[in-house]
């Protein structure tokens, strides 16, 4: 039974995250972004800013 994975921006779930979602390990945890809002936050994503800043 495969779980649900979802968007620690938005909350958008699905079952399997697509090739297009970023995953992020932040304080020990694994975290997933939706293709929108990792593309709306490129610039923090890639500066490795933490995601409440964002």
């Amino acid at each position: 039974m495969a779980e649900t994975v979802t968007c620690a921006h938005c909350g958008m779930v699905v079952d399997e995250p697509p090739m297009t979602w970023i995953s992020s390990v932040e304080r020990g945890r694994t975290l997933y972004y939706c293709d929108t809002c990792a593309r709306d936050h490129l610039r923090a994503i890639e500066a490795r800013l933490d995601s409440s800043w964002w």
